[in-house]
């Protein structure tokens, strides 16, 4: 039987100048990106009618690029008025995703492994995909761990950083879990397998620094923002397992979903947390312009 390869959701992608429907068939058995993994991407989100950083996404997007060897065929400025022009075409109530990407059609001269940069392609892709994280969110201590620059393409928003991510989310749920809580190659805590994530303690707001080993998110530093302006002490530190599961409470961040609270870590249950709960209010109070002097 074959695979339906139709998406799961309405979904519009522009791409060489035109808007197509549905999952057009752009990547083939010889394409770099296919073969050897030579793609990168970005998410921002469009909800109520606000695109919430849509530039900073934009720009990464062309940084990731150039970390993975590409060569970026778009300003980021394009990009974001491509977005912007395709948000149209949806009936302007379900969430949307908006995926800029860039991947590699050939190799480069005399190593096929490395790709060529001329051969650089782009697609923006949107499609409908509700908010996520009510009620919160299980973690376990995933037995995987985040690689580090030095053997991994850890500065860019790779796809191939994903199958990591993707296998760690599968053992959790083998274990009743709904994500994983993954430490660097050093034992410390980086994030979870698809999100950044935050602890309180005594008041005090912890995240993980950001030593390259996973992405600083533009809704972490968003939300870092947010909080100290409202007055909370947040630091970035090197942390522990151990330090999480005695926290007051755990909450991630990311674009897909933003704030999400977390109600179990391994055996330690957690009730919903008043900072993630105001983390979220301040960062959709931020969106939505009702706290304009804090853009």
């Amino acid at each position: 039987m074959s695979v339906d390869t139709s998406p799961r959701s309405t979904t519009w992608t522009h791409v060489e100048g035109e808007w197509l429907s549905g999952n057009p068939p752009l990547i083939g058995p010889t394409s770099h990106a296919m073969w050897l993994a030579s793609t990168v991407f970005d998410g921002a989100r469009w909800f109520d009618g606000i695109a919430p950083d849509l530039d900073l996404h934009c720009q990464r997007v062309n940084r990731s690029a150039v970390a993975m060897g590409l060569k970026p065929v778009k300003t980021a400025e394009e990009i974001e008025a491509l977005a912007w022009e395709g948000i149209k075409k949806f009936d302007g109530k379900t969430p949307i995703y908006i995926k800029p990407m860039y991947w590699g059609e050939h190799g480069s001269a005399g190593s096929v492994v490395a790709v060529d940069a001329e051969s650089t392609r782009f697609a923006l892709c949107l499609f409908e995909a509700p908010l996520g994280g009510n009620g919160g969110i299980t973690l376990t201590v995933s037995p995987f761990r985040r690689p580090s620059p030095e053997t991994a393409m850890t500065d860019a928003k790779a796809g191939s950083l994903y199958p990591n991510s993707g296998r760690m989310i599968l053992e959790a749920k083998k274990r009743g879990f709904d994500n994983a809580l993954v430490c660097d190659m050093n034992g410390n805590v980086a994030e979870t397998a698809a999100s950044n994530v935050f602890m309180v303690k005594d008041g005090i707001v912890y995240t993980p620094i950001a030593n390259r080993t996973f992405l600083a998110g533009i809704t972490r530093a968003r939300v870092i923002g947010l909080l100290r302006q409202e007055g909370f002490d947040v630091r970035e530190e090197t942390l522990t397992v151990e330090q999480f599961k005695a926290a007051d409470e755990v909450f991630t961040t990311g674009n897909y979903s933003k704030v999400v609270g977390v109600k179990r870590l391994d055996d330690r249950e957690f009730q919903e947390g008043p900072v993630a709960r105001k983390a979220l209010e301040l960062y959709m109070d931020w969106a939505h312009g009702r706290s304009a002097s804090e853009e």
